[in-house]
Parts: C-alpha cells; sequence; structure tokens
C-alpha cells in the first residue's frame, strides 16, 4: 500500500493531525463530564475535515502520477473494412 502513496501528502498529515486534537480534546471532555467543551472537540474533528478538502483541492493533496498516461480513445471506423482473401 505504501507504493500508492495514500495519504503521505501535506493535506493528509494535517487533517488528520487536526482530527487527532479534537478527538484528545473530545476525550478529555468525556473524563470530566463537560458537554461543551466535548462539543468543541467535535467541531474541530469537523473542521480538520474541512481542512483537509481545502488543501487537497488547493494542489497540497494527492497528485496525478507522472508514470499514468490517461487512455486515450480509439478512433471507430465508420464502416468496417473487409479483409481481401488471398
Amino acid at each position: 500500500m505504501s507504493a500508492a502513496a495514500h495519504g503521505h501528502t501535506p493535506a493528509a498529515w494535517t487533517g488528520v493531525s487536526i482530527a487527532f486534537v479534537g478527538f484528545c480534546v473530545s476525550g478529555v471532555a468525556m473524563i470530566l463530564p463537560n458537554i461543551p467543551l466535548f462539543v468543541i472537540g467535535m467541531v474541530i474533528v469537523v473542521a480538520a475535515g474541512v481542512v483537509g478538502k481545502a488543501m487537497s483541492m488547493a494542489g497540497m493533496g494527492r497528485q496525478p502520477s507522472p508514470h499514468f498516461a490517461p487512455a486515450e480513445p480509439t478512433a471507430v471506423a465508420e464502416e468496417p473494412t473487409a479483409v481481401a482473401a488471398a
């Protein structure tokens, strides 16, 4: 899976780091029964997704592979050609 470079981008690292902080805040809020702090942690988690997607759209996400060329559509002949029998 590491050959596909899945998640090895600044957008992915930033999104996951922010989400980790949000989960930590929410985890602390569950130990100290504090509902507003839990909600703040969940808002941070949602913001992580927004930030990660925005960074990906800004060009900091996965780039197309330079080794892959999209397939060109093949031209279809208007009429099938007959092969002459020898």
